[in-house]
C-alpha cells in the first residue's frame, strides 16, 4: 500500500488524517513543518504528500518549492489549508502542488482525491497515445479521433486537448497551460486559451462536454 506523508502543525488535524489514513491501509508518516517533511522525503520512498500552507520553521508555499527544486521530486502533493483565496489556490497549483482542498474538510474527500491523484500517477499512459471513452489522440501521429472520426485541430488546440485528457482530474492553471503547450501556430495567452477550449468543445461534440471549467483557476478533463 501506499506510504503518505502527512504535513501539518495541527496536532489534532494531523492525529486525524494519520487515523482516517491508516484504517484505509496507508503507511502514514508525520511532519509538524516542511523542514521535517524534506528530511523524511530524503530519507523515506513517499507516494503522497499532503501539506498545510501556514506553518512555523517552514510554510506549504516553500516547501512545495524545495521538494520540486531541491530535491528535484515529482511527488504529487495535495495542499490541504485553510487559506480559501483564488490567489491561493492558483499559487500553489503553480507552484508544483497537485490539486488543493480548503479547511474545514471532508476526510472522505480527502481520500477520494488522494486515490484520484495515486490513479493519475499510477496509471501514465506508456506510450503517446490517449484513450478516453470515445477519443483516441496519437500524439506521433497529430491525429484525433471521436468515435473512429477525425476531427481537424490546429497545433495547439491538439496540444491543449492532449494536455488535459492524458491527465484526466488534474486541474490545470491557465499559466500551466501556457508553459506546457506554447503553440507556434496561436499567440498563446490567458484570453487565448480561453477562446481555444471554446473552440475545441465545439469541435469535439459531445466529448467537449468532459472538458470542464474550474472557475477562478483554469481547466480539466473528466472521465
Amino acid at each position: 500500500m501506499s506510504t503518505i506523508l502527512v504535513v501539518e502543525d495541527d496536532l489534532d488535524i494531523r492525529q486525524l488524517e494519520r487515523y482516517a489514513l491508516s484504517n484505509n491501509g496507508y503507511t502514514v508518516l508525520e511532519a509538524e513543518h516542511g523542514s521535517k517533511a524534506l528530511e523524511l522525503l530524503s530519507s523515506h520512498e513517499v507516494d503522497l504528500v499532503i501539506l498545510d500552507i501556514m506553518m512555523p520553521v517552514m510554510d506549504g508555499l516553500t516547501t512545495i518549492k524545495a521538494i520540486r527544486y531541491s530535491l528535484e521530486s515529482q511527488v504529487p502533493i495535495i495542499v490541504v489549508s485553510a487559506k480559501s483565496e483564488e490567489s491561493d489556490i492558483i499559487t500553489a497549483l503553480e507552484l508544483g502542488a497537485d490539486d488543493y482542498l480548503t479547511k474545514p474538510f471532508s476526510m472522505n474527500v480527502l481520500k477520494s482525491k488522494i486515490r484520484a491523484v495515486l490513479r493519475r500517477f499510477t496509471e501514465k499512459p506508456t506510450s503517446s497515445q490517449v484513450h478516453q471513452a470515445g477519443l483516441f489522440m496519437d500524439l506521433n501521429k497529430h491525429q484525433c479521433l471521436i468515435d473512429d472520426e477525425q476531427v481537424e485541430l490546429t497545433a495547439t488546440e491538439f496540444a491543449l486537448l492532449y494536455l488535459l485528457a492524458s491527465n484526466p482530474e488534474q486541474v490545470f492553471t491557465r499559466n500551466q497551460m501556457i508553459t506546457r503547450v506554447k503553440g507556434n501556430d496561436y499567440p498563446v495567452t490567458d484570453r487565448s486559451i480561453d477562446v481555444q477550449i471554446a473552440t475545441l468543445r465545439k469541435k469535439l461534440g459531445s466529448i467537449g462536454t468532459r472538458i470542464k471549467t474550474v472557475w477562478g483557476i483554469g481547466y480539466t478533463y473528466k472521465e
